[in-house]
């Protein structure tokens, strides 16, 4: 886990928010455990505490469990229930200003002509 971080949120969150891009992107799969508290810390030079408050997020969330002495471990549908947050997120915080931006440069038929040739159509 890359151990550069910025000033912009805790970094508690930061942990948290790659944990959440490993489980979209695939690194991270239904069943497999997170890296350990104490190797994170080790390798990210942070208090195995900030971690901590990290992992307790994603279990708060219900995006991990906690197994009694072996670890945390990424729970079954945490991907979907992820990419259904960022979907909806994307539909209402993105895709307002980017269609915007469509509309203001007149690209509606570029774009239209781009989908049918990727489709075969045209």
């Amino acid at each position: 886990m890359d151990s550069e971080w910025n000033d912009n949120q805790p970094i508690y969150r930061q942990i948290h928010d790659r944990i959440v891009a490993m489980i979209l992107d695939g690194l991270l799969k239904e069943g497999d455990p997170l890296p350990s508290v104490r190797n994170v810390a080790t390798e990210s030079r942070v208090n195995p505490l900030t971690v901590l408050k990290a992992y307790q997020q994603l279990a708060d969330e219900q995006l991990v469990e906690k197994r009694r002495g072996i670890g945390m471990f990424v729970n079954v549908g945490a991907r979907e229930m992820l990419l259904q947050g960022e979907r909806q997120r994307f539909l209402t915080e993105q895709w307002p200003e980017i269609h915007a931006t469509i509309l203001r440069l007149g690209l509606e038929q570029d774009l239209l002509g781009v989908a049918k040739h990727e489709r075969g159509e045209g």
